[in-house]
């Protein structure tokens, strides 16, 4: 009883401080549709200008990178989110881009080889999703779920599977090691979708947990991963469920998957935390 009147205690402190990630996720799905009509706007926009002047966004550079555009239960428009390509015919996202608390999508559209999220690449519909079984969307832990393609994808330049952690990666922490994160979403805070807002990436840092802990505490277990904020990088919205990655050998491996960040903003030099993919590798095997 003592150890849950002082996480409660705790809670409420957190949540008048409005630090709690939890507000970074909840009702993240009808929160990004408004991303994702501008995201459309914008790109209708742009492909007719870029007919004439313009020049092609680079595909190719992360053949793994998914965009997900959800449908959602009782809301009209598509949330955002990322994933990645873990085999022929499944991707790794977060669990909040299927039920994020408060809504629950029932369909997603998988983007895969475009720079683009509402047209070209290969284009599939799922609603075989299946989140990790101990998601809990209060405490943002065990964030993960496997989506299903109701077909393989053609393996191209442009679309490919990301490698998994094995052998001795499996029990590194990645501290201090330099990492690139991807995504769709938005490149500043309070920005508005620009006309090529394609599929960006950033380079960041691998921080300990500890130090993670202290702008997040009580959240960040060993089953997450963050990343520094410092100078103001880092991941923003429309990018969860997305990659984080570490080159091996000149390979790229999937270490991370996009999960909260402060609700201060993407630019407030706090920490973003992301599953930690070595914690939920039998998870990702017992579902490809």
């Amino acid at each position: 009883m003592k150890t849950i009147a002082i996480f409660v205690v705790v809670a409420v402190a957190l949540a008048q401080a409005n630090v709690l990630p939890y507000t970074s996720i909840r009702g993240y799905l009808e929160n990004s549709i408004k991303l994702a009509d501008q995201i459309r706007e914008r790109e209708e926009r742009s492909l007719s200008q870029r007919i004439v002047g313009g020049s092609p966004s680079e595909e190719g550079q992360f053949p793994y990178q998914a965009g997900l555009l959800s449908d959602i239960i009782g809301l009209q428009g598509n949330g955002v989110c990322g994933g990645s390509l873990v085999s022929a015919n499944r991707v790794i996202t977060a669990a909040h881009c299927w039920f994020d608390g408060v809504h629950q999508a029932w369909r997603v559209t998988v983007v895969l080889g475009s720079a683009l999220l509402f047209s070209g690449g290969q284009r599939f519909l799922s609603s075989s999703v299946i989140t990790h079984a101990e998601w809990q969307p209060l405490l943002v832990r065990h964030d993960v779920a496997m989506i299903r393609l109701p077909s393989n994808a053609i393996i191209s330049n442009t679309v490919a599977p990301i490698a998994l952690p094995t052998g001795d990666l499996l029990n590194q922490n990645f501290v201090g090691e330099a990492v690139i994160a991807s995504g769709f979403g938005l490149t500043s805070d309070g920005a508005n979708i620009s006309g090529n807002q394609f599929l960006s990436h950033v380079n960041l840092n691998v921080i300990s947990n500890t130090i993670c802990r202290i702008s997040f505490p009580i959240f960040i277990q060993p089953s997450h991963i963050c990343t520094s904020g410092i100078g103001g990088v880092g991941t923003c919205q429309g990018d969860s469920g997305g990659p984080l990655v570490i080159i091996r050998n000149n390979r790229p491996i999937l270490i991370g998957i996009t999960s909260f960040g402060s609700p201060l903003g993407c630019e407030s030099v706090m920490p973003a935390a992301y599953a930690r993919v070595t914690e939920y590798v039998r998870f990702i095997h017992q579902h490809l």
